[in-house]
């Protein structure tokens, strides 16, 4: 009589009654680990992945203001190295027109590109424009010029105004940064915005505490500047008292270590910045 020839098999050693557990896949207890795994490594990724994005918008827009800069000298060099005699002649993107004929170059900060958006840290402008051949252009950005550049002749405060890039001391005077209006004109007694986003001054003048159009907290408690020596900086928002704003501009006001501010003078979502 044969004998029926046995085979090796995987299952053979599995009592039946355990062979449907084999093939009934995860438990709803084991899913739901395996999604609480998950949830903790997105909770861990997701800042340092924020993180790196506002470091790759902050690298684009220093880029961006580096291009901007370059539309700058290139206008003085033709014009003796002054700019241009200011608003009266026109915004500065007009002014600029013929070194970027097509406004390709966006005036947005990329923290700062909903146009939809006005005022605060993160709002944008917009003014309706006249160009070469006065025609209606509506303009906008993010970034704004430091009006002191004007070539600006006729008034009181004539002896403030750079005019252009003939100077020493190239490397700390602003020119062009993030700005929530198209220029700004800031003065060593300005006071810093009272909080986070505030824009706004007392009388709406534009030289009455315009340091608030400047100092954006937009870079992590820092903003981007080009200089008139054409060069690119992070500045923190603290620091930007100690910037040559105007030919009279004292370096050393109020607002700095050397002119005795205190970390309790600042108001209160400034006082854990760097001090400068």
């Amino acid at each position: 009589m044969c004998k029926r020839k046995e085979f090796n098999s995987p299952r053979a050693g599995i009592p039946a009654r355990r062979r449907g557990r084999v093939a009934a896949g995860f438990t709803l207890i084991e899913l739901l680990v395996v999604i609480a795994i998950i949830a903790l490594l997105l909770s861990i990724l997701m800042p340092a992945l924020q993180r790196v994005k506002k470091q790759a918008r902050a690298v684009a827009c220093q880029a961006n203001l580096r291009q901007w800069g370059t539309i700058f000298e290139i206008y003085m060099q033709e014009n003796d190295g002054y700019f241009a005699y200011g608003d009266s002649s026109g915004r500065w993107r007009n002014v600029l027109q013929d070194q970027h004929r097509d406004r390709s170059l966006s005036a947005f900060c990329p923290e700062a590109a909903n146009t939809n958006k006005h005022g605060g840290t993160y709002g944008t402008w917009t003014q309706e424009n006249l160009d070469a051949d006065y025609v209606a252009q509506i303009d906008g950005g993010s970034y704004g010029i430091n009006r002191w550049v004007y070539n600006r002749t006729e008034n009181r405060d004539d002896t403030n105004y750079w005019k252009g890039k003939n100077h020493r001391g190239l490397n700390n005077i602003p020119l062009f940064q993030g700005c929530s209006w198209y220029g700004a004109g800031p003065d060593d007694i300005d006071f810093p915005p009272e909080y986070d986003g505030h824009t706004g001054s007392t009388t709406g003048h534009w030289r009455d505490d315009n340091m608030r159009r400047v100092c954006l907290n937009r870079h992590n408690a820092a903003t981007n500047i080009v200089f008139l020596d054409i060069t690119v900086r992070r500045i923190g928002l603290k620091e930007m008292w100690t910037l040559k704003w105007h030919s009279n501009y004292n370096t050393t006001n109020v607002w700095t270590k050397a002119g005795g501010v205190r970390t309790e003078d600042w108001p209160q979502w400034m006082r854990s910045f760097k001090e400068y």
